[in-house]
């Protein structure tokens, strides 16, 4: 039976790349891109739902799904500041996970980041591991966290910091095996493969990927 997907952050560099495989996938006959604005484009199962995500309550009954796919995310120096950060990363993805399983949702799939941990010292891992645990309380049958590395991909924002520090990687990208592995960049398009690949696997329970593991689940069938 086919399946609704609701997408969040499908502008963002990992959501770019995962639409247009969840409105190719033969699982779903009805995608849902939920966001601020609209993506540019244009398919007879896409369905773009203009929201307020500060007031995301109110717009519950348009998040009726059975796969949610929460791609949402920023960076403290695109938000501009701590608490325009943990808005984005912690109290938008909350309220989605939340309003979403309270609407009988089967299954969250979640970009997180490498290094989450709700007791790290550094702001940005420490936001994304308290989103995690907040998470893990809502009723899903099955709730995946991808904890990419550093992502490759072609961004709206040129981001320098990133850039050099993917040109590092991929020097010593050589160097990286073993236990090493889960520090290489990554594509986002591989981690939206992984996306959609955890989805149709409909393993229930708790999972979070480690970027190495992302990366083999992206790189699958390939």
């Amino acid at each position: 039976m086919s399946k609704t997907a609701l997408i969040a952050g499908a502008s963002g560099l990992i959501g770019s790349q995962l639409l247009p495989l969840l409105l190719a996938s033969d699982r779903y006959d009805r995608v849902i891109a939920v966001g601020r604005r609209p993506v540019p484009l244009v398919h007879p199962k896409l369905e773009q739902r203009l929201l307020d995500f500060d007031h995301l309550e109110d717009h519950r009954l348009q998040l009726i799904a059975d796969d949610v796919f929460c791609c949402l995310g920023t960076t403290l120096r695109q938000a501009g500041s701590r608490e325009a950060f943990y808005k984005v990363d912690y109290l938008y993805v909350v309220k989605l996970a939340a309003l979403t399983a309270a609407n009988f949702a089967s299954q969250l799939l979640v970009v997180s980041s490498m290094g989450a941990d709700a007791g790290s010292r550094v702001y940005y891992n420490r936001v994304k591991g308290e989103m995690e645990a907040a998470v893990r309380q809502t009723p899903f049958r099955a709730i995946h966290f991808f904890r990419p590395s550093l992502l490759l991909g072609d961004r709206a924002e040129k981001r320098f910091g990133e850039q050099l520090g993917a040109l590092v990687l991929r020097a010593l990208r050589p160097a990286l095996r073993g236990p090493l592995r889960k520090y290489r960049a990554i594509e986002a398009a591989t981690v939206a493969r992984a996306m959609l690949h955890a989805a149709e696997a409909e393993a229930a329970g708790l999972q979070a990927h480690p970027s190495d593991a992302v990366a083999r689940l992206g790189t699958r069938g390939r």
